[in-house]
């Protein structure tokens, strides 16, 4: 058992599905009082849902658009009315170039609106959440927020559109957040995935690609192994760990 989660409440984007839904059930079984946003999977949220509430486990959900600041205000105020605080914070909603939803393409041939479908999601919503969360932290006397970035942050990969650059803002920002912010007893920091088996991205772009194209079975890691993580940074054994980018990707981005 993880030391300081049992109880607190923990507001997870994106938790409908792959590390978002892992990551509050793995919460859940840490005895954590569990909210999960999505933009559009409102019959996943609802099942993760009674999937924790039929373990004994405290649970609801909202429908949140997080490029929209009403949408999340609105988010932050309903998980507050329900739980009374908001502990721990896990904004992990994003989208990205995977060759069905959106397209790879070149900079010279992607459309704005597909730039900005990503850049809204990914980083504008990440400042969003980062905003609301933080002030409700900072009325409530502390908690603990960790963003999902991507190793892809480091890397310039060609059709990949604005993912990279969204994630290596969302790096910025948590670090910026964490400075912030640490004397208000808020931690910030960056879970950064490599491929994972189980998210709609990862399996659609595995799925596109040729016998060989993809990373090795080995290196392609779990959602339950980047929730295991996320409930690690929010727990007391890492209260020392602040502004912090951690890999999770098996040593495949080591240089």
């Amino acid at each position: 058992m993880a030391s300081g989660i049992k109880g607190k409440t923990i507001l997870i984007t994106g938790g409908a599905s792959g590390i978002g839904r892992a990551t509050a059930l793995a919460f859940a079984r840490e005895g954590a009082k569990v909210f999960i946003a999505t933009a559009r999977s409102l019959a996943a949220a609802e099942q993760t849902v009674t999937e924790i509430t039929a373990l004994g486990g405290e649970a609801a959900f909202c429908q949140c658009d997080v490029s929209s600041e009403a949408s999340v205000e609105a988010m932050l105020i309903r998980v507050v009315e329900i739980f009374g605080r908001v502990d721990f914070a896990f904004n992990n909603a994003g989208v990205g170039a995977d060759g069905v939803t959106l397209p790879f393409l070149p900079l010279s041939e992607l459309p704005e609106a597909d730039f900005d479908c990503v850049i809204d999601t990914n980083l504008k919503g990440v400042f969003l959440c980062l905003k609301h969360e933080i002030r409700q932290m900072r009325a409530q006397g502390g908690g603990v927020i960790v963003n999902t970035s991507s190793t892809s942050a480091g890397h310039v990969m060609p059709g990949f559109g604005a993912y990279p650059a969204a994630k290596a803002g969302i790096n910025v920002l948590t670090k910026l957040a964490a400075i912030e912010n640490r004397d208000a007893g808020i931690r910030a920091n960056v879970v950064a995935p490599g491929p994972t088996k189980g998210t709609g991205m990862s399996d659609r772009l595995l799925s596109a690609m040729k016998p060989g194209e993809g990373p090795p079975v080995h290196l392609m890691g779990s959602t339950e192994q980047v929730a295991a993580v996320v409930v690690w940074l929010c727990s007391e054994e890492a209260s020392f760990v602040n502004g912090n980018i951690i890999s999770v990707d098996g040593g495949l981005d080591i240089a």
